[in-house]
């Protein structure tokens, strides 16, 4: 900087930093919506829990639903490689460990994601996330089914996909304390088997 010029203006905080307001009114908001539900939770009692003013929750959300979008965001990345979780020529085993595996990056936000499929129900900006990671979850299972079964294709393995997804939705959806799993052993054996006849369905001994 040569004398006389003026110091480059400071960078403003977009507030999402680890102690940031707007990270302060999202954790507000999760407490707030799972205690009350979104619709019983006006924005000034955010504010007000949140330790911000009213008008600092308009500046990061220009509606009260953006809130609800911008929690979405918050859930956990599930997009789990294949190739960490598929065991060869053990179906099962490679389902129970994709499904284990979504199910340990959602403890980390157990609160959110049931409130998040609450308000689902009434909100079509939340419904329509969630259903964007259904689907993801869809096409997850369909790569782990083709690389374990590559000979198997077409319709058997789009509905096996689906019905695995939605119980893994369904699980999700309701799960309430940290460390609870899917539970899913006998969707995922039943799966297995109409898929490979030749399996039993069952996880093989380790080192077998």
């Amino acid at each position: 900087m040569t004398a006389g010029n003026p110091p480059p203006p400071k960078r403003e905080s977009d507030g999402t930093g680890s102690t940031g307001p707007r990270k302060r009114i999202l954790d507000a908001a999760v407490t707030l919506f799972a205690e009350s539900g979104y619709d019983a939770t006006p924005t000034s009692r955010i504010a007000e829990h949140a330790g911000v003013p009213k008008g600092l929750i308009h500046y990061y959300f220009r509606r009260k639903e953006d809130i609800l979008v911008a929690l979405v965001d918050r859930l956990p990345e599930q997009n789990v490689p294949c190739e960490e979780v598929v065991v060869r020529d053990d179906l099962a085993e490679s389902l129970r460990r994709l499904v284990g595996e979504l199910d340990r990056r959602l403890h980390s936000s157990l609160v959110l994601s049931h409130l998040l499929w609450r308000e689902a129900d009434t909100h079509e900006v939340v419904r329509g996330a969630l259903h964007r990671r259904f689907q993801s979850i869809v096409e997850q299972i369909r790569r782990v089914i083709e690389a374990v079964l590559p000979r198997v294709r077409g319709e058997d393995v789009d509905t096996a996909a689906v019905l695995l997804a939605r119980a893994i939705n369904h699980s999700h959806s309701t799960a309430r304390l940290p460390g609870t799993t899917s539970g899913l052993d006998g969707e995922i054996g039943l799966i297995a088997r109409a898929l490979d006849p030749g399996s039993n369905g069952r996880t093989r001994p380790r080192g077998a």
